[in-house]
């Protein structure tokens, strides 16, 4: 801890030096401060919510024919079970440091809350929630003929990779996070891939070059593996293969589509290419929007009432549908690093009859309950999500699965 806390001290009293005096690097001096500084207690809740700012970013425009949900709001229940403890709710809402909390039932919102800054018009960045939404776009990609089958290699769409840990893996695999790529994902280790990732992009390296440089650590589609990366490797096929930025398929195919009320911004590298593992920015009734097009098996239905399918029904379906062995949910799953199911970019909780959610690090959530008509959304600015003592995911999906029981004990 004391080596990790000197390495940042060293780079913090560089970036200030350098914002000092000025000069050729300054941009990416700052861009390496906030990176460096992102999680810090006392300054994650407004990083949470400006990071477009901090970073290069396409703003992706909101819908000319904007569209709301109704509001009809309710009570939430008082308090929730996890693993035989009682919690308040409201105290747990404010303990995750919940910078945003939306719940849609039956079409409707019936419970809205912000805070740490946060408001309905605020785009909070969603980490590994734009995982899902790069899923979305992948099944639409292939269901217009821009990528003929996900049993290809990555290497026939991103000849670049040929020589690198992807080189001859299914896109199948990397969809699963089972691309048997060799990477640590733990952002409480400064040394980590990820971090190190994160440092690279403050340093304008280019995310198709770093992306390039890993290596294999296992025989693809054997191990799950959560590998952000992987991400990142579907977004550089859709861009090879449709010709056009994330950003521009995600205006054309989601945002217009389906009447997005603000602005969203997607991160990119100083080459353009988008942060597609993590890097976009969306306000709260946006993404409770896109977890209604799930929810409705990538129906949604236009200005006229009229059902349109955007993402392909068979898409949301695999995409949620642990369909192997070490995909599947379980504690002692000896071919998984999580306790979760994993399908398409989406996690299958464990005892789930329906459900299925995106997340991201420091407590971003999507929970979707079909048979309920219930979408949860949760931002957070949570400082203290590192701390595997807290056991944050287990407290999050009781609280979720609590709101959906009690909601639907109501309408009875």
């Amino acid at each position: 801890m004391l080596k990790n806390l000197s390495w940042k001290g060293v780079l913090l009293g560089a970036a200030l030096m350098v914002l000092l005096l000025g000069g050729l690097y300054a941009k990416n001096i700052t861009r390496l401060y906030t990176a460096i500084t992102l999680y810090d207690a006392d300054k994650i809740a407004a990083n949470f919510l400006s990071m477009y700012q901090h970073f290069n970013a396409t703003q992706i425009p909101a819908s000319s024919e904007p569209f709301q949900f109704p509001v009809a709001l309710k009570a939430l229940p008082d308090t929730f079970v996890v693993e035989g403890e009682t919690l308040k709710l409201g105290d747990f809402i404010e303990q995750s440091q919940t910078s945003g909390l939306m719940v849609i039932k039956q079409g409707k919102v019936v419970y809205e809350y912000y805070a740490l800054g946060s408001g309905p018009q605020t785009q909070h960045i969603s980490f590994s929630v734009a995982k899902s939404f790069v899923s979305a776009l992948f099944g639409i990609a292939i269901d217009e003929g821009y990528i003929q089958s996900i049993e290809q290699s990555v290497t026939d769409y991103v000849p670049e990779l040929i020589g690198s840990g992807y080189e001859g893996v299914r896109i199948k695999d990397v969809l699963q996070m089972s691309s048997g790529v060799k990477f640590n994902e733990d952002y409480g280790d400064f040394y980590s891939d990820i971090n190190r990732f994160s440092r690279a992009i403050a340093f304008s390296t280019s995310l198709d070059d770093f992306t390039a440089s890993l290596t294999r650590e296992r025989e693809p589609g054997t191990y799950h593996h959560y590998v952000s990366i992987d991400t990142q490797v579907l977004g550089m096929i859709l861009t090879r293969a449709t010709g056009k930025p994330l950003s521009q398929y995600l205006s054309e195919k989601i945002w217009q589509t389906m009447g997005m009320q603000d602005d969203a911004y997607w991160l990119k590298d100083d080459n353009g290419m988008e942060l597609a593992l993590g890097g976009l920015n969306v306000t709260l009734r946006d993404y409770a929007k896109f977890g209604w097009l799930f929810l409705h098996q990538g129906t949604w239905l236009n200005q006229q009432g009229e059902p349109i399918q955007i993402v392909p029904a068979t898409w949301v379906h695999d995409s949620v549908t642990p369909d192997a062995l070490h995909l599947q949910p379980g504690e002692n799953n000896p071919n998984s690093s999580s306790s979760y199911g994993y399908g398409y970019q989406w996690w299958i909780p464990l005892g789930a009859d329906d459900e299925f959610m995106a997340q991201g690090i420091y407590n971003q959530y999507i929970y979707i309950d079909p048979d309920q008509a219930l979408v949860i959304v949760k931002t957070s600015a949570n400082p203290r999500y590192t701390d595997k003592s807290l056991n944050w995911p287990a407290k999050h999906l009781a609280m979720f699965r609590a709101i959906s029981r009690y909601l639907g004990q109501v309408e009875e």
